[in-house]
């Protein structure tokens, strides 16, 4: 369910060429532990038995892409490169970093197997909000939501097998924290998520749009470390619930709009804004409205350490702090609360945003992901930006610290939910 993987094997064949996979292991990237790494790596050891059983080579390269790849290329022999994408800073810069080290006469070609609709067709600009851009995605997606063909088993094989992997010495390139442990709740590879994708379906998706917001719920579709590692395409997904929407259509509806509209509008803002990690990303009228509040004086004020440990005052924080700590995820409608009392307890709009932009990254499964920096989606990551600088929000009534970026407080989510029962299932004590 990948298309950059189905192009390549479609120029192999036309070409009558084997196919080599390669998957490019950096020591390192932004917040991630070996929590994130041991998740990636189990789910490649998939990949590969995958592509050993389809005639498919498989290599995992140690060091960054534009250090081992162009290398890889030459002593194979490789007639045309094919990568995936991603918006983020990163990414696009080792995908500029190979292609200035490749062969002048080896084709080099991306595709966005991230989207459904590619980020580039979807839209030319920074779209201003899920209204602007809804229309665009649903106009295009009869041409782009389609069933993939599959991957076949490859007639060419290589002229020399890949060489063995030794998964466990994999781990020794590592620079990572090691402390902080893998979740017993997720499994990875795809096998994993397709179960998980089954049992919500069958046990959640008729009361995902009603009670998708209540953390005691299980209403969740819990995907999404998969689809950020891509062990689970998220086209996948929509094709399959889709399927049920005759049942439970207010159900598909939403999570459509929010797997689909919602992450793709993630997508389009760190796309076409360099600045999707920083207020200055912000709309001009989110940075004025916190500038003129930045000195107002906080109710509270913790450091890292103390938001880490889940020490504050507010019980209801430090039991969401706790669930993404202990379980490598946090329920969507308490990322949006948890993401806007750090603004109320930080010294300024910049720390709060380093601060939330670390934690995220550093504990959710799904973290360094667009979604993080962005958006409310319950699938993926709740966005630090909309929460914190209002991206894709609307100015609200002015009030201290928040000027006009939309206010969350404890009392509005005990009119939501059972604000206790949450408490107690994630206290320190419990």
């Amino acid at each position: 369910d990948n298309w950059a993987f189905l192009y390549a094997q479609r120029l192999a064949l036309k070409q009558e060429l084997p196919l080599h996979v390669c998957f490019c292991l950096v020591p390192k990237f932004l917040e991630a532990t070996i929590r994130h790494y041991r998740f990636m790596l189990r789910g490649l050891q998939e990949v590969a038995e995958e592509c050993a059983e389809l005639n498919i080579s498989f290599h995992l390269l140690l060091g960054y892409a534009k250090d081992v790849l162009p290398t890889f290329v030459v002593e194979h022999g490789v007639g045309g490169l094919v990568t995936d994408f991603s918006p983020l800073r990163l990414p696009r810069q080792w995908v500029e970093d190979v292609r200035e080290r490749l062969p002048e006469d080896v084709p080099f070609v991306q595709v966005d197997a991230h989207n459904i609709v590619p980020c580039w067709v979807a839209s030319p600009k920074q779209e201003y909000s899920a209204r602007t851009i809804r229309g665009k995605i649903h106009a295009q997606l009869p041409e782009f939501l389609t069933e993939f063909p599959p991957v076949v088993p490859h007639p060419h094989p290589p002229s020399c097998p890949a060489e063995p992997i030794a998964w466990e010495a994999c781990y020794s390139s590592l620079q990572v924290d090691h402390t902080v442990k893998e979740v017993e709740w997720a499994t990875p590879g795809t096998a994993a998520g397709m179960a998980v994708l089954k049992s919500f379906i069958a046990e959640r998706l008729k009361s995902f749009s009603t009670h998708r917001n209540d953390p005691n719920k299980a209403a969740l579709s819990n995907l999404s470390p998969w689809l950020h590692f891509g062990q689970v395409s998220t086209q996948r997904a929509i094709l399959e619930v889709q399927k049920h929407r005759r049942n439970y259509k207010d159900s598909v509806d939403a999570f459509v709009e929010e797997a689909v509209v919602r992450r793709e509008l993630a997508e389009n803002f760190c796309y076409y804004n360099e600045n999707y990690d920083s207020v200055q990303g912000a709309y001009d009228w989110a940075q004025t409205t916190l500038k003129l509040h930045a000195k107002d004086k906080r109710p509270y004020l913790y450091s890292l350490q103390e938001l880490e440990q889940g020490t504050t005052h507010d019980p209801l924080w430090n039991a969401a702090q706790l669930q993404m700590v202990q379980e490598g995820k946090m329920h969507g409608f308490l990322r949006m609360y948890w993401a806007k009392k750090i603004l109320e307890w930080t010294q300024s709009p910049e720390e709060a945003l380093q601060f939330a932009i670390y934690l995220n990254d550093r504990y959710e499964l799904d973290g360094r992901d667009p979604n993080g920096y962005l958006t409310l989606v319950s699938l993926c990551l709740a966005g630090c930006l909309w929460s914190i600088c209002g991206i894709h929000d609307q100015g609200w009534a002015e009030r201290p610290i928040f000027g006009k970026i939309r206010y969350m407080n404890y009392a509005g989510c005990k009119r939501k939910f059972d604000v206790d029962q949450f408490e107690h299932r994630y206290s320190p004590t419990h």
